[in-house]
């Protein structure tokens, strides 16, 4: 066969297939954050709407800067002997050129399926992402500044090295010294942001009126609106954390699908139950649920696995989010800890009982395939870890940014009670509208 232009003797190209379909995946991810916007944009009260949005396109940018500057380097460069952290060679991403040019004179002279390069911006939309729902357990009362500044370090501390304790392969902390599963970010994710969002919630306290006024959700199509963009770019998400076109990234996406099928018909069933009225908000809200909890194993699992994690992951979700808020006077907004927190590590733990072996990364299979317990263990400390490691480094970063700015992240109480759409940003989403909120 004739050689094509720039491809040299006996060397190999790019599988087109994957590296088309990496791409296309990235790009569904970097949807997944707008998408997120109106989900909580639709969920909050009028007068915070462009706030609560806002702090999803804000998310954006921080974590694009940041990911470029440093935070590909420390999530994934290094040599892979630090378990814990990536290193400071990727930088910039300085070397990136001299990958580019070989990559154009020779082909996939790196070995890979695909040009790696892309992997910088499908990892990049997954910080974005992850940053934008710690926004949704604080809605309504924080400074824009703060948690800006917040989530700034926050990714870099937090997110980065926790990324590269999961996904940093050989010699990685969590997923190869203690051999825990975390296919698109369970771990990463869900549990980290989810945890997150609520020790920002504790550290900036209840909204004006919590428990008083009921805090319904103002634009229902904006939540189903939100929660259809982030389904649909949640295949990415899932299908693309296989990095290539293949059976298992289509067994990650139909199990994307059945999950989150079955959380929203079990959410509906349980509102139906519980209350008489099935809502669209309850729909959409099971939808997100069942793609979280699918999330760790999306690639390791049976359909049929993936149908009994969504229809368990809604009750479980719809008990954290209906009880223990009331019980215990955490003031989590949009849910963001009911839902990715509480959805992650369920999510984690299922993975530990359904995982088929074969599919396993690290060749332990789930218990209900083996008998051995070897994987939920694991799968548990993994938890654990991540719970512990995230928990220690938020408190340090939100008792720096609190004496950054000088005890004042949150706003004045007249600033809160007027909305902080007109007191922080001096615009309207309705301007028209002229009645309470």
């Amino acid at each position: 066969m004739m050689a094509l232009p720039n491809q040299r003797k006996g060397e190999r190209m790019y599988d087109t297939g994957s590296t088309t379909f990496m791409l296309i995946c990235t790009m569904l991810v970097f949807l997944m954050t707008p998408g997120l916007a109106f989900f909580y944009g639709g969920l909050s009260r009028r007068k915070n709407v462009i706030n609560t949005m806002l702090m999803c396109f804000g998310a954006i940018g921080l974590a694009g800067v940041i990911w470029i500057v440093a935070g590909w380097s420390f999530a994934y460069g290094g040599d892979g002997s630090n378990p814990f952290f990536g290193g400071f060679d990727q930088l910039l991403c300085l070397p990136v050129l001299g990958q580019v040019l070989q990559a154009a004179k020779g082909g996939g002279t790196d070995g890979a399926v695909y040009p790696q390069i892309i992997n910088i911006a499908f990892q990049m939309a997954f910080a974005m992402i992850t940053a934008a729902i710690v926004t949704g357990s604080l809605a309504g009362r924080g400074k824009f500044g703060a948690m800006a500044t917040f989530l700034g370090i926050w990714l870099l501390v937090v997110y980065c090295p926790l990324a590269h304790m999961v996904w940093g392969g050989d010699g990685s902390f969590i997923g190869d010294i203690l051999g825990a599963l975390d296919f698109a970010g369970g771990d990463v994710v869900h549990i980290s942001s989810g945890l997150t969002g609520l020790i920002l919630c504790l550290m900036l306290g209840r909204r004006r009126g919590f428990g008083m006024v009921s805090y319904r959700p103002h634009n229902v199509p904006f939540v189903a609106l939100g929660a259809g963009l982030l389904w649909f770019g949640w295949f990415g998400f899932n299908g693309g954390s296989e990095f290539k076109a293949d059976a298992v990234a289509a067994l990650a996406i139909l199990n994307t699908v059945t999950a989150s099928a079955a959380g929203l018909v079990s959410w509906l069933a349980i509102e139906r139950v519980r209350t008489g009225k099935p809502t669209l908000v309850g729909a959409s809200t099971g939808l997100v649920a069942g793609l979280v909890v699918v999330t760790p194993g999306a690639g390791f699992i049976e359909p049929w696995a993936a149908l009994v994690m969504g229809l368990i992951v809604s009750p479980v979700c719809y008990f954290a989010i209906s009880h223990l808020k009331v019980k215990f006077g955490y003031d989590d907004a949009l849910d963001a800890f009911g839902c990715h927190g509480i959805g992650g590590i369920l999510g984690g733990v299922l993975t530990g009982l359904f995982c088929v072996p074969e599919l396993s990364w690290t060749g332990k299979g789930g218990l209900l395939y083996t008998g051995d317990p070897s994987l939920l263990i694991s799968q548990v400390l993994g938890i654990l870890v991540t719970v512990a490691i995230v928990l220690v480094l938020d408190l340090a970063i939100a008792f720096a940014v609190k004496a950054l700015f000088h005890g004042k992240v949150r706003v004045e109480e007249a600033d809160e009670a007027l909305g902080l759409d007109a007191s922080q940003h001096g615009e309207s989403a309705y301007p028209s509208f002229s009645g309470l909120d």
